[in-house]
């Protein structure tokens, strides 16, 4: 079978075979030629032992404890710039449930792909024959769409147990249906997640999130009986009803919130918001006799806390857990226009950050559509999404200009009055006809001009400066207007 290799990825192989030893592609990048994805990286696998690799490829680093060799090319494709050559080993011992305790290399690549986790992840290919070496049917899972462990499932789980969230986490990458088998070692395995640092069930968390699918990995864990060990908050909205307004309980609700997020290819801030938006419905939820509906009063406030709380503990970055739980806590902005003044919308802004505002604004629209609303942006929001346009925006004034009242007196020797009032409102109608205009020295120029004339001359000039002013305003807000489609 031909495949498309990039020549850095064929360097690094033929270099390994002209040198006497064998030299395979294997794991995610063949799954993925086969499936016809572009691989995200290159590993290679060959029975030439570290220091045989790095004497082939004197441009190389070895720093770890399994093998593998770093080979640097010169590709400016940061998915080529280092191709990854780890010898044939076999490991045993898995008493941290995470990392062999012991590592030895080995002459054969069946007994290399013996030790691999998933079938698919299980086939090698020779890119200069074209040969696939396949011995768990890797391939015939492929075309079935099924995700099933190399061997028994169960002792490949309990080898190492961020086997357990990458499962869910390639299902929802690759839309592939798991095992019946490999589901049922998950579940029985679920608890050894427990042994895992939090750093790398973070990484796997937000690869999940970050793909196209995460409802159906998220909900594939939660039924596997692993959610409550990647995020335990979340299973609380199990079951939870909410009021009228919403078609699902909490977990069904944030599930689909964040799932819209994804499918709007939104950044990953904005998913990890939409998920944790109503973590905290559960314990606010109370019944109301006078609206026969239950109430969530404060929800946002104290769910921001238990966001920052379960972000810290699965070790995100500062940034990240400021900003999402933010968003958590702003998340019940009111948004009727016909009731909010543009002040208001300041405010907002100003809690949650101009450089969040917008994504404030798409949480919004995901929590609207986990409701089970179909409408994502009904009139009344893009009319307060156009009010967030128009708070932002510079207004146009003379404080545009390259010059103010205190430059002109102390430049002119000018008392304070009226005329500086009407001479910056003539200038600004000049710069608003030719922003080009706006510098120093020709507002000094001009400014020197100007105030020589009578002052009832330079009134009407300052009058026309202040009626060219609002023309522009009126002609902004309905350009914002025409954009959210509001008019």
């Amino acid at each position: 079978m031909h495949f498309p290799i990039p020549l850095e990825v064929k360097t690094v192989t033929d270099g390994l075979r002209t040198a006497g030893f064998e030299a395979y592609l294997v794991g995610g990048c063949v799954r993925d030629l086969l499936i016809g994805r572009t691989p995200k990286d290159w590993d290679v696998t060959t029975n030439a032992k570290p220091e045989d690799i790095q004497r082939i490829f004197p441009e190389s680093f070895y720093e770890n404890d399994f093998g593998t060799v770093g080979v640097k090319t010169d590709s400016e494709d940061p998915r080529l710039a280092v191709i990854e050559v780890t010898p044939y080993r076999t490991e045993s011992g898995y008493s941290d449930k995470r990392r062999p305790d012991a590592v030895a290399f080995g002459d054969n690549l069946e007994d290399d792909l013996a030790r691999r986790d998933f079938t698919i992840n299980a086939i090698a290919l020779e890119d200069s024959k074209g040969q696939l070496i396949d011995p768990y049917q890797g391939q015939k899972d492929i075309e079935a769409k099924v995700l099933r462990t190399v061997g028994i499932a169960a002792d490949r789980f309990e080898e190492d147990a961020l086997r357990l969230m990458r499962a869910v986490r390639l299902v929802a990458e690759l839309e592939f249906a798991l095992d019946t088998d490999t589901a049922a070692a998950i579940q029985e395995k679920g608890s050894n997640l427990k042994h895992v640092s939090r750093e790398r069930v973070r990484e796997e968390f937000v690869r999940i999130l970050n793909s196209k699918q995460p409802m159906m990995a998220l909900v594939l864990a939660q039924q596997l009986g692993i959610l409550e060990y990647i995020a335990p908050d979340l299973t609380r909205g199990i079951g939870i009803d909410q009021n009228q307004a919403h078609s699902y309980d909490v977990f069904g609700h944030l599930m689909r919130a964040m799932q819209h997020a994804a499918d709007k290819d939104w950044n990953f801030d904005t998913r990890l918001a939409a998920l944790f938006h109503d973590v905290s419905k559960p314990e606010t939820r109370r019944w109301s006799d006078e609206k026969k509906d239950w109430t969530f009063h404060g929800h946002e406030v104290v769910g921001s806390r238990v966001t920052r709380k379960a972000l810290e503990d699965l070790k995100f970055s500062r940034e990240t857990i400021e900003k999402v739980t933010k968003m958590v806590r702003w998340h019940m902005f009111f948004s009727d226009p016909d009731q909010i003044t543009l002040s208001a919308v300041r405010r907002m802004i100003n809690n949650v950050g101009e450089e969040h505002i917008w994504d404030l604004l798409n949480l919004r629209i995901c929590d609207r559509i986990g409701t089970g609303r179909p409408k994502e942006q009904p009139f009344r929001f893009r009319k307060y999404k156009a009010m967030v346009d128009e708070a932002l925006r510079d207004p146009i004034s003379v404080a545009m200009l390259k010059t103010d009242g205190n430059r002109i007196m102390e430049k002119f020797h000018v008392k304070a009055g009226p005329k500086i009032g009407y001479a910056l409102h003539a200038l600004l109608e000049e710069v608003l006809e030719d922003p080009k205009l706006n510098t120093e020295k020709y507002l000094d120029e001009r400014t020197e001009a100007l105030l020589l004339l009578p002052e009832q001359e330079l009134k009407e000039l300052g009058d026309s400066g202040k009626k060219r002013r609002e023309i522009e305003e009126e002609r902004e807000i309905q350009e914002i207007l025409e954009k959210h489609h509001v008019r």
